[in-house]
């Protein structure tokens, strides 16, 4: 078993966060452990087809969504293309496989009343932390970041003078994010206070936890959760969303499609293209211009 290579592989050379190659190391295991309780083939790195598709069955019987085991398969294609990759096995088994078809669903982004409720109308705490909170949210809706791409920021990557940010996103790709002027003003506030309190530190993080540790996925996820429960009564209130609402509202004030492919870090225009569907608001609002809609028709 090549699982240690496999990770080392991933952590050094496509440079995945901790948290990514934790996800595949848990995906691999609960096939390696799968394997071994049903008396398959020994060697994990030598099994058929045949023996995954029955690992695979046995999920969707247990309950697990489509989507949840799409990603678990995903993992072991990545582990099967890196042993072929290194000579250990001479064919991919899952090179045929078809990912299970996952229903759509519809992600409704914020309205821009909403979200200016949370960032101008709700009120956050006095301090370091109320600080932090309002300028993750306003990062989050002002520049389309990911979530792990907001955790992953550093002082350095600030750049005031400029008005600009550097974020590292998927695949190790570094792009150039423009700051608003308000932004770029909360951000020369907040850092000299985030220093103060918890000295620039080894890594130099731009976001703590209330006792200065990194931010983590869960810490984010519960705090645009919290702000947002306060003002929307959306299914989903996520950092995602988020994301979503800024790609939304820009295209429906006039923004070019490849302009936001390039702000969300997007590789291709697809990507982007599934925010030009999600405001029914707007479809309704150019529907009405129809011909037939005027009173005289």
């Amino acid at each position: 078993m090549e699982l240690h290579k496999f990770t080392q592989y991933l952590q050094l050379e496509k440079h995945y966060s901790d948290h990514t190659v934790k996800a595949y190391r848990a995906d691999l295991e609960t096939f390696f452990d799968f394997c071994m309780a049903h008396g398959g083939q020994q060697d994990v790195d030598q099994v058929s087809y045949g023996e995954i598709r029955t690992w695979i069955v046995h999920l969707v019987n247990s309950g697990k969504s489509s989507r949840t085991v799409n990603r678990k398969v995903s993992s072991l294609k990545a582990y099967y293309k890196f042993l072929l990759r290194i000579g250990k096995i001479g064919a991919d088994p899952l090179a045929g496989h078809r990912s299970l078809k996952v229903a759509k669903k519809a992600q409704l982004p914020f309205s821009e009343k909403e979200v200016k409720l949370v960032l101008d109308g709700l009120g956050f705490p006095k301090g370091l932390s109320g600080l932090r909170d309002r300028l993750i949210i306003e990062l989050f809706y002002v520049t389309g970041l990911r979530r792990s791409e907001l955790i992953g920021l550093r002082i350095s990557d600030v750049d005031l003078a400029g008005g600009e940010l550097r974020v590292l996103g998927k695949r190790n790709k570094e792009r150039i994010v423009p700051l608003l002027d308000g932004t770029a003003e909360r951000m020369a506030e907040y850092i000299p206070l985030r220093t103060l309190e918890f000295g620039q530190g080894e890594k130099g993080w731009l976001f703590l936890t209330d006792k200065g540790g990194k931010l983590y996925d869960s810490f984010v996820y519960r705090l645009i959760n919290t702000y947002f429960s306060k003002v929307s009564v959306k299914a989903k209130k996520s950092p995602h969303i988020l994301r979503h609402s800024f790609a939304t509202h820009l295209l429906n004030n006039g923004a070019d499609l490849n302009s936001v492919k390039e702000l969300l870090g997007h590789s291709s225009l697809a990507s982007t293209q599934v925010y030009t569907h999600n405001n029914l608001t707007e479809i309704k609002k150019q529907f009405s211009r129809h011909p037939r809609n005027r009173k005289d028709s």
